[in-house]
């Protein structure tokens, strides 16, 4: 148990430094550390990082597997679902993504489901279901009132059906 634990703090350390590269711009150290973090003891939230880094350099059905990765040891942690949504919106699959950012809505673990919410609202503004894209600005703000981006998408959207 006491290995496991200094295992876990050990890829703690790497996982943190990793993103300071990342923070950085500096994505082949970043990968590389998340890399080494996994290999030492594998967390959701390494996985769900290193697939940010893919995804920042476009390489999106990397960082889509990742993300699978960081759900199936951590179902509970909403990030992964979130950022699939978000590279599924990237990938221009819009009806893909929506399962996923509703399943980011509902995790247990998941600081900023207002991120889940405004990619929701993208997605259903892409499929053509504007009321339902404003009704997920609207949670959005309820979370988080002074969250700009949901703002903008709210009133970019208003100014469209008027």
């Amino acid at each position: 148990m006491e290995e496991q634990n200094l295992m876990r703090e050990q890829a703690q350390v790497l996982t943190d430094r990793a993103f300071r590269h990342q923070q950085h711009g500096d994505l082949g150290d970043a990968i590389a550390l998340y890399r080494r973090s996994i290999a030492t003891y594998p967390t959701a939230e390494a996985h769900t990082f290193l697939g940010w880094a893919y995804a920042i350099m476009a390489r999106y059905e990397e960082a889509i597997a990742e993300c699978e990765k960081a759900i199936a040891l951590d179902a509970t942690f909403g990030n992964p679902y979130n950022d699939i949504g978000a590279y599924l919106l990237e990938t221009a699959r819009p009806e893909e993504a929506i399962p996923w950012l509703k399943q980011a809505i509902a995790a247990p673990r998941y600081a900023t489901p207002q991120f889940a919410h405004v990619n929701l609202g993208r997605a259903y503004e892409l499929v053509g279901r504007p009321h339902e894209a404003l009704a997920a600005y609207d949670q959005a703000l309820a979370l988080t009132p002074l969250y700009l981006p949901a703002t903008w998408a709210k009133y970019a959207l208003l100014g469209r059906l008027n």
